[in-house]
This record gives C-alpha cells, structure tokens and sequence, in this order.
C-alpha cells in the first residue's frame, strides 16, 4: 500500500470503523459541512471558472485548483455548483483538509480506491466516477508539481 499524507491515512482509519451505511452518510454530512474551508478563495479564481480546472465526469460540475506553497507543497481550492452535490463536496473537503501542505510524493500516490473507503463499495457508478475524478485531478497536480 502506497504512503499517503498522514492526515489523509488518518481519515481513512477513522472510517475503517464505520460499520452502518447512516453512519457513513452522518459521517460524510458533517464532513460536507466543512466544505466552506477548502472552497476556491476570489484571489484564485472567480466564477466564471476556466473549464481547465473542471473535474472530468463529475455530475456535481466540481473544479479544482493547485496553488504552490513556498514550501514546494500546493494548497487545493475546490467548488461544486451544484448545491446538491454533498458527496463532491465531502470528498473535496477530505482531500483539501489532509492534501493540502502535504508531501507531494505521497499525494501524487493518491489511489481513486480510496473513493470506496470513504463513500463504501455500493456507490452509484455516476457518483463513484466524479469522485474519483476529483482524486485524480488532485494526484495529477502533484505528478506535475514532482515532474518539473
């Protein structure tokens, strides 16, 4: 199993223990909640959005920004348009809360699997696609970030 960001290994540990669907959709509820704190800032980006950040098959029209850090690490920025699209939303706020500042190596090992730990293996095929694009644009900026 690759390395992941510690904060990201940490979520997936805490979801390991989830054992009832409600539980994992509570879980992700709050999580969703928190979207505000991972949304694109102004200085970013403002709507109209370049077509270039948009997440390739996702349903919730999400879009993705990766800002260098001093440091070498990035800092991502998300948005979902659609305000029904709670599940982008949970999955953005989970990467940008344990991706952001983290190593790149380890975030550029990001697996698309990591969409079932969180979301569990009976989500809709439509759904498990937009989510696991989000994942791949987020390990693609890092591919690129380590490639330059």
């Amino acid at each position: 199993m690759p390395e992941y960001p510690a904060k990201l290994q940490e979520a997936l540990d805490d979801f390991s223990y989830i054992t009832t669907r409600t539980e994992r959709q509570d879980f992700l509820i709050q999580i969703a909640d928190q979207f505000s704190d991972v949304k694109v800032i102004p200085d970013v980006a403002m709507q109209p959005y370049d077509e270039t950040h948009r997440v390739p098959a996702c349903e919730s029209d999400a879009f993705v920004w990766a800002v260098d850090n001093p440091d070498g690490t990035l800092h991502f920025y998300f948005d979902v348009l659609n305000p029904q699209g709670l599940s982008a939303m949970a999955m953005a706020t989970l990467l940008g809360q344990t991706c952001s500042g983290a190593p790149l190596e380890q975030v550029a090992n990001i697996s698309t699997e990591i969409v079932f730990d969180f979301f569990g293996k009976d989500i809709s095929m439509g759904k498990g696609q937009g989510l696991m694009g989000i994942v791949n644009v987020v390990a693609i900026e890092a591919r690129r970030r380590l490639k330059s």
